[in-house]
């Protein structure tokens, strides 16, 4: 994870269209460290973007095995956009670049086309030097609609294969009083919560080996039930140890009779306090403790001075027999709205290599990947923005 490596783009000064921009390192360059927490900055401030755009999960990317390489645009000495692009080598001889929670674009349309342009070009210069084949770029941008400059990239949907992110979330607004939070939510959400009071149901945070440890076991035994892949201790092992060195989330439980029954990772960024990861054991069912888990999460991001809890991932609308139905209306007890991002979108190089890559990745049953998307807007409902 080396930003020496990016290119930096100067552009003239905003907000007008970027005309001329220049492919020229600003000297002299500061050191690594410095234009890490630049970037940081400046994605933690910009709207519609993530956490997946960080230095701190590049780092833990990298224990998956992908590598990175970094785009910054720079007017003067103010970063005005760019990405993170992840590279996967999926074969001996083939690859793509994915691009999670990004590009980073400025709200401005003109600049944001300008620059989303500028990215696409760095990345084909990129893309030459490659030994191997690159089948694909998969972007998944923070965008409630298709901008109008967007043209030749598919969509793909909803757990086509292992590489892309929820695109359909509930989040919580957390700006008013805590009795506003609760009398937004459903009846059974608030009356769960309060039965959880009742039975001495308490909430606690712990990072510790233990906390991971039994973590690992809330979450595996939730995966089983769910009849999912879990993934291995030393994922979460590192996830945590970056989210911790980086002061950006937690692992919360709700204990019961001495005994952790329920489980939450959060990931703390910018606006956002996001559910990640959890888990819940299937015995002291009835004193309903995920709900109290989960009002305790909103009250401390509320107190961090977050702004929504985004409970990261839900059935898409209009499919009532989805796989994730059943935590979907869990979720939606908890009041919020929905957010249906676009989806996730992929960009075609090497037609062979993609098709090659599809196939592998195809699971039984998918609706398959579409057709290149029309970049006429849809219609999502505002927030957790």
């Amino acid at each position: 994870m080396d930003p020496t490596a990016s290119p930096v783009l100067a552009l003239p000064s905003a907000p007008q269209p970027c005309d001329g921009v220049l492919s020229e390192p600003v000297a002299p360059a500061p050191p690594a460290t410095d234009r890490w927490k630049a970037w940081d900055d400046f994605v933690e401030a910009t709207p519609n973007t993530g956490f997946m755009q960080t230095s701190w999960w590049v780092e833990f990317r990298e224990y998956c095995g992908f590598e990175n390489f970094g785009i910054t645009l720079k007017d003067g000495n103010d970063i005005v956009g760019g990405a993170v692009v992840l590279k996967y080598v999926y074969s001996e001889d083939r690859c793509f670049y994915y691009i999670q929670d990004g590009p980073v674009l400025p709200g401005d349309p003109l600049v944001a086309e300008e620059i989303f342009r500028v990215v696409l070009e760095a990345i084909e210069d990129r893309r030459k030097t490659e030994q191997e084949a690159v089948s694909h770029l998969r972007i998944e941008p923070r965008w409630l609609r298709l901008p109008g400059f967007l043209s030749g990239f598919r969509a793909i949907p909803p757990l086509a294969d292992r590489y892309l992110e929820a695109r359909d979330t509930r989040c919580i607004d957390l700006r008013p009083s805590e009795e506003e939070i609760l009398a937004k939510m459903k009846p059974k959400g608030r009356y769960n919560i309060g039965v959880a009071r009742r039975h001495g149901v308490s909430i606690i945070e712990d990072t510790s080996a233990q906390g991971l440890a039994d973590f690992q076991n809330l979450y595996e035994e939730t995966a089983a039930r769910q009849g999912m892949e879990a993934k291995p201790p030393d994922y979460f092992e590192t996830l945590v140890a970056s989210l911790s060195s980086a002061h950006k989330g937690s692992l919360f439980f709700a204990e019961y009779q001495g005994m952790r029954i329920a489980t939450a990772l959060v990931v703390y960024f910018g606006p956002r306090a996001t559910y990640f990861f959890g888990g819940s054991r299937d015995i002291h069912r009835h004193v309903m403790a995920p709900y109290l888990l989960h009002f305790e999460v909103m009250r401390k991001a509320r107190a961090l001075g977050h702004e929504w809890y985004d409970l990261w991932g839900i059935a898409p609308a209009n499919k009532p027999d989805h796989p994730w139905r059943d935590f979907s209306v869990f979720k939606a007890k908890f009041g919020g709205v929905e957010v249906h991002l676009v989806p996730t979108l992929d960009y075609v190089y090497d037609a062979a290599a993609y098709d090659g890559y599809v196939a592998d990745q195809r699971h039984s049953g998918d609706t398959g990947i579409r057709d290149p998307v029309s970049p006429e807007p849809t219609l999502s409902p505002e927030g957790c923005e």
